[in-house]
């Protein structure tokens, strides 16, 4: 099944990191190079895709941080999945 999705990204860098705000920076521009529908909150990135192309998005995240200057981090992940596509409009839509 490859599903549109919903995934609520948030990076944490850890450690001896001089700007943290760069490096959330470049996860946030990889997402925007990744072509998927996304909304930058005040505390994690909101993804809508197809289920591999987000999975795939989040590994190249984990891959990037970790190879640029952040020795380790923590990525917290809310995925929302169906039987069916899932829109982010649909849920904001009323508001």
């Amino acid at each position: 099944m490859n599903f549109i999705i919903n995934a609520a990204i948030q990076l944490l860098p850890i450690g001896d990191t001089t700007n943290k705000i760069a490096i959330i920076d470049k996860a946030i521009a990889l997402i925007a190079e990744s072509g998927l529908i996304y909304k930058v909150c005040p505390f994690e990135t909101v993804v809508e895709g197809p289920s591999e192309k987000v999975y795939e998005l989040i590994r190249r995240i984990q891959e990037s941080t970790l190879t640029n200057g952040c020795p380790e981090l923590l990525i917290n992940i809310k995925i929302h999945a169906a039987t069916r596509d899932l829109f982010i409009q649909d849920k904001l839509e009323k508001y």
